[in-house]
């Protein structure tokens, strides 16, 4: 291994600028996570990056599997609606209007 690799970054550890809960996503500046524990302003907690996760859909929208997620960070939820919100990922399998969760296959990294 190469004497300058740190670590793999599937996790990071990042401090909260606002509180965040254990399991509920995140947008960190360009990143997108789940924080692996609960955490208030100014303390760090361990954010994954990666994984496919169960989260809160627009649930009128209709993705198929593998299209484009993206993070709307007012609703917080993922939406297959680009302009104006932060791609995270994919959706791992279709949904049909109506579905108000579904599973996301996070890309890792920040745009």
């Amino acid at each position: 291994m190469a004497k300058n690799y740190v670590k793999s970054g599937c996790i990071l550890t990042v401090t909260a600028v606002a509180a965040v809960v254990s399991g509920e996503p995140v947008l960190v500046g360009s990143l997108f996570g789940i924080p692996m524990t609960s955490a208030a302003i100014g303390e760090e907690f361990e954010l994954k990056v990666d994984g496919v996760w169960t989260i809160a859909k627009t649930s009128a929208n209709t993705p198929t599997q593998f299209a484009n997620a993206y993070w709307n960070d007012t609703a917080k939820e993922v939406t297959t609606t680009a302009s104006g919100n932060t791609k995270v990922g994919v959706f791992s399998y279709a949904y049909a209007n109506g579905d108000a969760e579904a599973e996301v296959r996070l890309n890792g990294v920040s745009i």
